[in-house]
């Protein structure tokens, strides 16, 4: 199946795409647990069926993906076959499904159900802002998990966007306590979802090296793969229901009626007494869905460090939309944790502050300058005698 890029009207409208249904997706997923169903005195609180929903909102790219391919092949055909015994003229092009098999993405799908299943416990426990900042934790894993089993070698850059992100997460995550009035209950309770987000960040690196390391040989869209994880999720966690049932565990992970692990049935008793968590949880599979077609198409269209730009405005929407909605307290502090974040996110993926040097201060350096060396290092640059003296010409044009 070709891929084309379409023009910078088509990646805007993207970009934008992935920014809005990215935000929807926090906030339908907290306005659902936010929801009391009248008469009920505990909130909706069914962290694996929000998976669930979320799964599904994967799948739906699978379906996407096999319309898009009948579509294709469809318009292949009325191209190619004409005559009057519909001889093939041209073979160019054909589209076609990937060959490979379909089960060497069960284990990121397994990732992704404990990651997004810890996430959605954490996001009970804690405010949609700091859930959406502390997701940033995934730059730290992805890269020491890269140097110990992909045995990348990082610039110093890169260490330094880590350590940047390690001090936002910091900020974050000692404000939520410390500026907290609620009992100690609730605090210990912000206290492990906080822990349980940050821990589900350490299985989402896993999936992604893993995703890196064994699937880069297959030619497989990203929009099939997000698919087909989506339904190994949906299936092994709509499974797993009936056992979760019959599991209990303390108030903090559940408030279902004798503290089930999960309560479909009393899922749907609220859902009907309360038809607004539907909406939400509708609005969950319907914005994962487009989210995942979005940020595809924005690594297709424009780059991969574009994309975490866009993930980091879809953080800072969150947190302003949280303030007077989910009633979050508005902490000064937490926006030293984001500008830290942010930093760290921009460092890492090489975006303005290493390109600004390479271009801008490293041609204006002598050769025999010892900081050169260092900003060469530091900035992981690779520019020549000739290549700082062009850009200063062209810097001056």
């Amino acid at each position: 199946m070709a891929d084309r890029s379409r023009g910078p009207a088509f990646a805007l409208f993207v970009s934008v795409l992935m920014v809005v249904t990215g935000s929807l997706n926090t906030i339908c997923a907290k306005w659902a647990d936010s929801l009391k169903p009248p008469g009920e005195s505990v909130k909706f609180n069914h962290p694996f069926l929000q998976a669930t929903c979320m799964f599904f909102g994967e799948f739906l790219c699978l379906v996407v993906f096999f319309l898009i391919y009948a579509f294709q092949r469809y318009q292949w055909n009325r191209t190619n076959i004409t005559g009057e015994h519909g001889a093939i003229t041209d073979l160019s092009e054909e589209p076609t499904l990937p060959q490979f098999n379909p089960l060497v993405f069960l284990p990121p799908a397994c990732c992704d159900i404990i990651a997004t299943s810890l996430m959605y416990i954490g996001l009970n426990l804690t405010t949609a802002s700091s859930f959406q900042m502390l997701r940033g934790a995934v730059i730290i894993f992805t890269g020491l998990l890269s140097v110990g089993m992909l045995r990348y070698r990082f610039q110093p850059f890169k260490w330094f966007g880590m350590l940047f992100v390690t001090l936002g997460l910091v900020v974050v995550g000692v404000t939520d306590i410390v500026y907290d009035d609620s009992t100690t209950d609730d605090t210990n309770g912000i206290i492990t979802g906080n822990l349980l987000i940050i821990m589900a960040q350490i299985i989402v690196a896993i999936q992604m090296v893993y995703e890196q390391k064994y699937l880069q040989q297959y030619d497989v869209p990203a929009l099939f793969a997000v698919g087909l994880e989506g339904l190994f999720g949906m299936t092994i966690l709509g499974a797993l229901m009936f056992p979760m049932y019959f599991i209990h565990v303390p108030n903090t992970f559940s408030t279902n009626p004798e503290g089930r692990l999960e309560d479909v049935i009393f899922a749907m008793k609220e859902i009907g007494e309360c038809p607004l968590i539907a909406v939400a949880l509708g609005g969950t599979i319907v914005s994962i869905a487009f989210f995942n077609f979005a940020g595809v198409s924005v690594t297709k269209e424009l780059s991969a460090t574009t994309r975490m730009v866009l993930d980091s405005v879809r953080t800072l929407i969150i947190w302003i939309v949280s303030i007077p909605f989910f009633d979050e307290k508005f902490i000064p502090v937490q926006i030293l944790g984001f500008a830290l974040l942010l930093l760290g996110m921009f460092v890492y993926n090489d975006i303005f502050f290493g390109p600004f040097t390479r271009r801008h201060i490293i041609p204006r350096m002598g050769e025999d300058n010892p900081l050169t060396t260092c900003c060469f290092n530091f900035c992981g640059a690779d520019t020549t005698e000739i290549d700082r003296q062009q850009l200063i010409d062209e810097d001056e044009a």
